[in-house]
């Protein structure tokens, strides 16, 4: 069947949670409180490390990247989404939902990586402290950074065109809340096959590649703070990394359940709040785990507060 046969759309619509006005008031309230909660935490993270001298280290550079990542992971769904509430018609144009798609697809494999980079840097520092200094220089570690930018960048523009390139003519309504590659596969007329491959396969050696180095940076951490004499030293080194690997646990757990399945068995319900989860709960929950689970963020929060209230 050829393309002049289908009906061609300029823009999507998008289902969302519910069609009750009700239940759209109070979802637009909890968010609305999610996100705040979300952009006032992580930017709050980012100015307390550029504040405090103590938190100038390779561990609390990375922490303050992965809070800039949060928050535009967030953001490039929370809004659209928060507006929907408050519409009738929760239509987005075709290419807006390509940008969506885009730096939604960018951010999410820059935290994925961005995990995997914290996880190196703990491994060096509990499993080679007399090289931390060197290996971990301020060089080594923007070009960690810049990598993991660079990675999911280039990883997202391959998913969005190819996705942008298939014929959307069953319908225009997305069950979802935003432009995933999911939801939109399934409303292609096209075979996706090929899309299916190149999803499993680059959304798989990036999460494979953060998931492998997570795993041999703290099994060699584990073995590591196991030999140690010091009761102390190794209470010490486990609370340095239970903030990361709560984090770490939570993010891949999620990505897991979303992508590795075939669109067959897929349930756009359940989808919808994995999705929920992973887009507006995890960038919320990240700078809250890190500083409830840090000692050294806790300590500098103190400092702030103290030295805001004496100068007030």
């Amino acid at each position: 069947m050829t393309a002049e046969n289908h009906t061609l759309f300029t823009d999507f619509l998008f289902l969302g949670f519910s069609s009750r006005k009700d239940v759209q008031q109070g979802l637009f309230v909890l968010f609305l409180l999610v996100y705040g909660i979300t952009v006032i935490a992580n930017i709050g993270m980012i100015v307390l490390i550029k504040m405090d001298p103590r938190l100038h280290t390779p561990m609390y550079y990375f922490l303050s990247n992965l809070s800039f990542c949060d928050v535009c992971y967030s953001s490039t769904v929370s809004p659209k989404m928060l507006a929907d509430f408050l519409s009738e018609t929760k239509r987005i144009p075709y290419n807006l939902c390509a940008i969506q798609m885009y730096f939604f697809g960018a951010f999410a494999d820059v935290e994925c990586l961005m995990l995997a980079a914290m996880a190196y840097d703990r491994y060096v520092a509990i499993c080679n402290p007399l090289l931390y200094t060197i290996v971990m220089s301020r060089r080594a570690c923007t070009q960690l950074v810049t990598g993991t930018y660079i990675i999911g960048l280039v990883d997202s523009a391959i998913h969005t065109c190819c996705t942008f390139r298939l014929l959307f003519c069953k319908s225009n309504v997305i069950n979802h809340f935003f432009c995933d590659i999911p939801p939109l596969l399934a409303l292609s007329c096209s075979d996706t096959s090929i899309n299916e491959i190149v999803m499993f396969t680059f959304i798989g050696c990036v999460v494979g590649c953060s998931i492998v180095t997570v795993l041999l940076s703290y099994s060699c951490i584990i073995t590591t703070i196991l030999r140690m004499k010091s009761a102390e030293g190794r209470r010490k080194a486990f609370s340095t990394c239970a903030s990361h690997l709560t984090a770490v646990a939570i993010f891949h757990g999620t990505l897991l359940f979303m992508y590795f399945r075939p669109s067959s068995s897929y349930s756009m319900d359940t989808d919808k709040m994995a999705s929920v989860f992973y887009t507006v709960v995890i960038p919320m929950l990240n700078p809250l785990i890190y500083s409830l689970r840090n000692k050294d963020v806790k300590d500098a929060l103190k400092k702030t507060i103290t030295a805001r209230l004496s100068s007030g």
